[in-house]
């Protein structure tokens, strides 16, 4: 077990999505052979969505006992059900209705039409998260994160209350910088619940928040700063986004673009 943090640099956005979208499935697998099921918490964003219809690509797909898997997201917008702007909806579009896995191991957001505020929606997820827990937040294996060229992860913005909660839980934002304003998400302490926190993340635009969050930046100027798995964390990232890495942290990536090395694969989960 390590709470190091790991980047993992790759030639461009196409290759990203696809070694992650391949190692994502070769650990679910792994993980699958050892306990009953697993929890997975989902991001939006155009590199998450691409991560997704990797995996929705890969022969590998089918390999995964999906009723086993649970989804879950770590933020959503507050539109209504079936929205273009809906995380929920892009990861349908994207993996979720080419596989077959259940209905009621997809765990999406309230939506603004459902008849709910925004508060009441944030309460109902977060009573759905404990319930699956039976009483407890469920474990998440991995927690897919995508960060915004301001730092920003889930809807956690810097300069904002979201970052400073410091509960596990799901809360109601109304004030995003970015359109809408009104989300839900969960807070920095429940993701840092996760075991393994993926983040991926492509572009220029992005090196400098990632430059300042693996520097020590605070997490109220910089998010993503403050994430940090109990087993793994690891930035995938592409070339653009790299200007800003310190070397030191940059892992090799041999095996994710050439011949796989299969320690190297599973050392760095």
């Amino acid at each position: 077990m390590t709470t190091e943090r790991r980047v993992l640099v790759h030639s461009n956005r196409e290759a990203l999505a696809g070694s992650v979208a391949a190692r994502f499935l070769t650990k679910m697998i792994d993980l699958l052979d050892d306990q009953a099921e697993a929890h997975v918490v989902l991001t939006g964003g155009s590199v998450g969505i691409e991560v997704l219809a990797a995996i929705a690509a890969h022969p590998g797909r089918d390999q995964i006992d999906w009723s086993r898997v649970h989804l879950w997201w770590g933020d959503e917008r507050w539109v209504p059900k079936g929205h273009a702007d809906r995380n929920e909806q892009q990861a349908r579009e994207a993996l979720i209705d080419r596989i077959d896995i259940p209905a009621s191991n997809v765990h999406a957001f309230p939506a603004s039409d459902e008849g709910l505020d925004l508060e009441a929606a944030a309460v109902r997820y977060n009573d759905e998260l404990l319930a699956a827990g039976e009483g407890a937040y469920p474990v998440f294996a991995i927690t897919f994160l995508g960060v915004g060229p301001d730092g920003h992860i889930a809807s956690l913005f810097p300069e904002r209350e979201g970052p400073r909660v410091g509960h596990a839980g799901v809360i109601a934002v109304h004030d995003s910088p970015k359109p809408p304003p009104q989300r839900l998400t969960l807070t920095l302490p429940l993701i840092n619940t996760s075991e393994r926190i993926w983040l991926v993340l492509a572009g220029a635009d992005k090196a400098a928040a990632l430059g300042l969050a693996l520097a020590g930046a605070s997490v109220a100027d910089v998010p993503v700063g403050g994430v940090l798995g109990t087993k793994r964390t690891v930035f995938f990232i592409d070339h653009d986004a790299s200007s800003e890495v310190p070397e030191a942290l940059i892992a090799p990536t041999s095996y994710w673009t050439g011949a796989m090395d299969q320690a190297n694969w599973m050392a760095a989960e």
